[in-house]
């Protein structure tokens, strides 16, 4: 069949002109070029074979025939053992049934009336876009300045679609979790806007993987994942990582801290520390050497993954507090001047 529109459109062969509308308005809002600054050719390319998909499938005579013939259908074309009589709809039986695809900027203004991208609809459907070396812009500072000025400028009916502000939700991980990695699943309640422009609820399940050494703060971004308003493009929604508190280890950028209390005897004679690493080791530390208070060792790799740097870990530092007993007997005394030649 060569192109496979309903693979495009993202839709079944039995869909109806509502789930065609619903699924053009949601990937042509995606794949707009406008919306695409830095991949700007490719997708244009996707932009237009929506577009192209959208206006065959939604045209009951065109789908038909490519229904029957395939893409050679429609451009007139008489598809291998189709015979003589291959009429492409066409009740004379002469193959004159030629489809010319219409700009795509055109079908994207009839569901939105005007580019929400760019300045509004300029005349014939198409959307007005600015080329940066156009050399139009002067003294202006570039289209971006340009189209900041001319938005911020306008009232609440100037025609242009403005994207809210992202909506950030705090996504709760425990350092096992940021240490090892895991797959979250969030189920999210949201409006749409349908093919009729009315707002519908809709449920969906949303994955983020937590990659192993990411930090607080840091973003995954659902692009248009927010709510819909009619004549208003959807917020992003943003899940922003939140650390929760471990009852052993701190973190501090890549590295792990623990403080560990050690009686007097053990900062003299020695001792050792054992502990359960975030992925389910058993550690021992072997204390050797005299603690005084402030003592510190560094373990090297047995911190927190580094995520520019895979396969690399930061440091475990382990702090010592010295607990000096709060009296002491004759005996006890006699004997430590004994033993320390004090």
């Amino acid at each position: 069949m060569g192109v496979d529109y309903y693979n495009i459109l993202k839709v079944n062969r039995n869909a109806s002109d509502d789930d065609l509308k619903k699924s053009y308005r949601r990937l042509a809002m995606k794949w707009h070029p406008d919306k695409n600054p830095n991949n700007k050719k490719e997708a244009e390319a996707k932009f237009k074979q929506i577009s192209e998909a959208y206006e065959v499938l939604s045209d009951p005579q065109k789908r038909a025939v490519y229904d029957q013939y395939g893409e050679e259908g429609l451009k007139g074309v008489p598809p291998p053992g189709s015979g003589s009589n291959f009429s492409n709809g066409n009740s004379s039986g002469q193959n004159d049934f030629h489809f010319n695809p219409r700009n795509a900027e055109d079908i994207f203004a009839e569901f939105f009336g005007s580019s929400p991208f760019g300045f509004g609809s300029m005349g014939h459907g198409r959307s007005m876009r600015f080329q940066p070396d156009s050399g139009i812009f002067g003294g202006f500072g570039g289209p971006e300045n340009v189209f900041r000025s001319y938005t911020e400028g306008m009232g609440a009916g100037g025609g242009v679609s403005r994207k809210p502000a992202p909506v950030e939700s705090k996504l709760a991980c425990s350092l096992e979790e940021l240490y090892t990695g895991s797959t979250r699943k969030m189920k999210i309640s949201r409006n749409v806007v349908d093919a009729n422009g009315r707002l519908m609820p809709e449920t969906e399940i949303l994955t983020i993987d937590v990659k192993p050494g990411w930090k607080k703060g840091t973003k995954i971004t659902f692009p248009d994942k927010g709510n819909e308003q009619v004549n208003q493009l959807p917020a992003d929604l943003v899940f922003v990582i939140d650390e929760k508190p471990h009852d052993i280890y701190k973190r501090d950028g890549s590295d792990l801290i623990v403080n560990q209390k050690v009686s007097l005897a053990e900062a003299l004679a020695g001792t050792a520390v054992n502990l359960t690493t975030l992925d389910g080791r058993n550690l021992t530390i072997p204390v050797n050497d005299i603690i005084s208070p402030g003592y510190e060792i560094v373990i090297a790799e047995e911190g927190m993954p580094i995520v520019k740097e895979p396969g690399k870990k930061g440091n475990l530092r382990v702090k010592f507090d010295v607990k000096f007993p709060a009296r002491l007997t004759s005996e006890q005394r006699s004997g430590i001047k004994r033993i320390l030649g004090g």
